[in-house]
């Protein structure tokens, strides 16, 4: 007789169990760029680290966490272990005036009705560039494993995505147009080539990815530079999660066929595998820049051969059963 399967059950776990405090454990924790993707995964930004404890006027106020998008604009993370209060509202707002923010994030435990009914009326009134988010974050385990975080996103400006686009778009930060400089030079490398088995999907402009096609419509190869990063990319939508589970299950093999450092994670909407370029000097560096185009050129086509056929081979309807790997 088959050993019956059993099912874990999820957990909830108090928030000051982990973090005792806010500024000398939180705040550091969520400063790590590990965790940091966390969040930007859950907003659908980038974002890049820049400082923490930032001090703000002479009052002796200090902001919890500044970063910048992918458009070179400060991002202003304010964050609590409990339920929203007055003095936080107060202080994101001064903050947010005294460092010259385009984007501000309060993260707390749990978000009072007038608090997220603030952030609202602030996203109405404000100009457009100006965004405002609210995120509740909240930690599971399932029997003894480590406790693992979860942004739920609770508030946030409606197109804010198009409207920052926009703005990005009519007054370029020099990060923006350095890296449109850097994709540029980047197509210009790829026409060189004699032959390249990539298909190109879309162009960056001043983003940070340019698309490849995989030959399948929920899935495509990603070149990635941020301000500090370049990856090679396997992205996949949610309607292919499947395909994840079951690339997953083969880790070791494509570890071995693509790199130690391959790097596999799912959430609720999307899943990647990706490699980083270990040698990759910041964007600003552009002597590094031809190295780089060769790196990335020889690790998407290579991403290409691996891939494309196991893709092809996959069976969607003998993964979908599966759970995700919450550690992936």
């Amino acid at each position: 007789m088959s050993e019956e399967k059993k099912l874990g059950r999820l957990i909830p776990v108090n928030l000051r169990e982990f973090w005792s405090n806010e500024a000398g454990d939180f705040t550091p924790w969520l400063a790590e760029e590990e965790n940091l993707n966390l969040l930007a995964d859950a907003l659908d930004m980038e974002l890049e680290f820049e400082k923490r404890e930032v001090n703000v006027g002479e009052g002796g106020f200090k902001a919890d966490i500044l970063c910048r998008n992918m458009e070179g604009d400060r991002v202003l993370i304010e964050n609590q272990l409990e339920r929203t209060d007055h003095n936080h509202l107060g202080q994101i707002l001064t903050y947010a005036s005294g460092l010259g923010v385009q984007t501000i994030v309060w993260v707390a435990k749990r978000f009072r009705d007038e608090h997220r009914a603030a952030l609202d009326w602030l996203n109405e009134i404000t100009e457009e560039g100006r965004s405002f988010f609210g995120v509740e974050i909240e930690l599971w385990q399932i029997g003894e494993s480590h406790p693992a975080p979860k942004f739920n996103i609770v508030c946030k400006p409606n197109d804010w995505s198009r409207t920052t686009r926009r703005s990005a778009s009519e007054n370029p930060s020099e990060l923006y147009l350095l890296r449109g400089e850097y994709w540029n030079g980047f197509d210009k490398h790829l026409k060189t080539l004699e032959k390249s088995p990539l298909e190109i999907k879309q162009k960056a402009e001043q983003g940070p990815y340019f698309f490849f096609e995989t030959g399948n419509s929920n899935m495509h190869i990603d070149a990635t530079r941020t301000n500090k990063v370049v990856r090679a990319t396997l992205w996949m939508n949610g309607n292919a999660k499947p395909y994840f589970r079951a690339l997953k299950s083969q880790e070791k093999e494509l570890k071995d066929a693509l790199g130690s450092q391959l790097q596999f994670k799912e959430n609720e909407v999307s899943s990647f595998i990706w490699l980083p370029d270990d040698q990759a000097l910041p964007l600003a560096n552009k002597d590094d820049w031809p190295r780089q185009f060769e790196w990335l050129d020889t690790t998407l086509q290579r991403f290409d051969e691996v891939f494309r056929p196991l893709i092809d081979e996959i069976n969607p309807a003998d993964w979908e059963s599966l759970e995700g790997d919450d550690d992936a």
